[in-house]
């Protein structure tokens, strides 16, 4: 089956090809560090690493790179606000952001460029644009923009027209020929820090935000590479921009873009005007991680995943009946001397889910086949059918740790409610043990009772020879 991504530039759904046989360069536009992250940034990231884990599942060796944007206007502002050096505000939340990647076990890029660490670079670009006539200096200043009028195909990726393609926060900028030009360059300003500039043929300056990510994404990836991704709000001005400055430069760039939908709040846009930002420090704690990542994963990524205050407790529960089914099936599998080769052996994926991840990445689909596996799988186990149990165990294995949504694996058993399930667990155990005393004494009465009692919280009991095991119910 061909894997199909719909590409935004061209507004189609097409089949993906890598341009270099079995390897995939991906480049993503990471964050500015100028804040703490939200469920958005969160989103994003996880949106790229869900497809990256499906190409290296379809046998692709893929290259992903994700910047980070350390120098920039709203960098210098906040660190001006808390008093304290630009470069130690900026560090402090790319920390935070690599923290919140790692507690959702969202793979670390292939590489992670720093804006600061690629100024030769953007400074040799800009002055490739000035050279082929695509960029001018403003006189006087060392202020350099992009010409949009020099380039025709500019509004290319969001397909708007040449009045609407004006950037508000640099609309009225000093020097500017058109309206809809954008800064490559920017002068050194006297109230800003000394080291937050660097010397350039054009002046002291530093970089525009749009000319970081086309030089660091041509130095690691080449002048053309697979996939462009990022979120729908970078679509313009941020990566109309790039596209532009990047095929004026001559460079094909990228084949694919890719742009993942935002995080509402209670089906209203996220925004700080409307007070409404959900920081993912507001949300994440010890126990919830892996639903905070089963949820945020759920939605197909073009689509606005909408936040409300029962979504992690439905991602609990869909994540409890997969791991009900797991534990249930381990140990029945396990007394019929199946587990251990299933385990060693990587299980196959149903054709539905494959059909579904490579659509698009499906993942509502690709969920619903997971669920059906799971349900099947527990059917297979109460009709005494070993062997087609083990094989709904082995291709649910297969799907959750594709996803990383697997709550048996070692990673998430940490995020795990660990101490209310092991509380509930002695709870329980008591309560089997006081239930095996009554059937060894005959007491059918007390025995039926404590059965029943359970059953009625959701707590199921499976009895085999010489033990009880027990589980929550679907």
């Amino acid at each position: 089956m061909t894997l199909k991504l719909f590409d935004s530039r061209s507004s189609a759904l097409r089949d993906f090809k890598p341009l270099k046989n079995g390897e995939v360069g991906i480049y993503l536009c990471g964050a500015t560090v100028q804040s703490a992250p939200h469920l958005g940034h969160l989103r994003s990231a996880l949106v790229y690493d869900q497809l990256r884990r499906w190409l290296v599942a379809s046998g692709y060796k893929v290259s992903l790179i994700r910047n980070v944007t350390d120098i920039d206007d709203k960098v210098l502002d906040n660190a001006k606000a808390e008093n304290r050096p630009w470069w130690e505000l900026a560090f402090k939340y790319e920390q935070l952001f690599s923290e919140i990647y790692r507690r959702l076990d969202i793979a670390a890029p292939t590489y992670e460029p720093r804006a600061t660490a690629n100024i030769t670079e953007m400074i040799s670009l800009i002055q490739l644009l000035i050279e082929k006539g695509h960029a001018y200096r403003v006189e006087g200043s060392a202020d350099v923009y992009f010409s949009a009028a020099s380039w025709t195909e500019y509004g290319e990726l969001t397909n708007q027209k040449a009045d609407d393609l004006i950037d508000d926060s640099e609309a009225q900028a000093h020097g500017k020929k058109d309206p809809r030009d954008f800064a490559l360059w920017k002068s050194h300003k006297d109230s800003e820090p000394k080291d937050a500039a660097w010397n350039s043929p054009f002046g002291l300056g530093r970089p525009g935000w749009h000319i970081e990510c086309s030089a660091m994404s041509v130095k690691y990836l080449g002048t053309k590479f697979d996939i462009h991704g990022g979120g729908l709000d970078l679509r313009f001005p941020h990566h109309e921009n790039e596209l532009a400055q990047s095929r004026a430069a001559g460079h094909e760039f990228a084949n694919f873009w890719l742009h993942n939908g935002l995080v509402n709040v209670n089906g209203q846009k996220m925004s700080k005007s409307l007070g409404n930002s959900i920081l993912v420090s507001d949300v994440l704690n010890d126990s919830n991680a892996l639903a905070l990542r089963y949820y945020l994963g759920s939605a197909q990524y073009r689509s606005v995943l909408d936040y409300n205050e029962g979504v992690l407790a439905e991602a609990e529960s869909a994540l409890e009946r997969i791991r009900t089914f797991l534990e249930r099936a381990s140990r029945a599998l396990n007394e019929k001397g199946l587990l251990a080769k299933i385990e060693l052996d990587a299980g196959a994926f149903p054709e539905k889910f494959t059909a579904a991840m490579n659509e698009d990445l499906n993942i509502p689909a690709a969920l619903a086949v997971l669920h059906e596996s799971v349900r099947e799988g527990n059917a297979s186990l109460d009709e005494q059918l070993p062997d087609q149990a083990a094989r709904n165990y082995a291709e649910v294995l297969a799907m959750v740790d594709v996803l990383n949504i697997n709550p048996k694996a070692k990673f998430w058993q940490g995020s795990a409610s660990t101490a209310a399930m092991s509380a509930l667990d002695g709870l329980v155990r008591s309560l089997i043990e006081e239930r095996n005393v009554a059937r060894d004494s005959k007491d059918f009465k007390t025995s039926d009772r404590i059965r029943d009692q359970l059953k009625a919280v959701g707590v199921v009991l499976e009895d085999s020879a010489g033990s009880t095991h027990w589980s929550l119910g679907a």
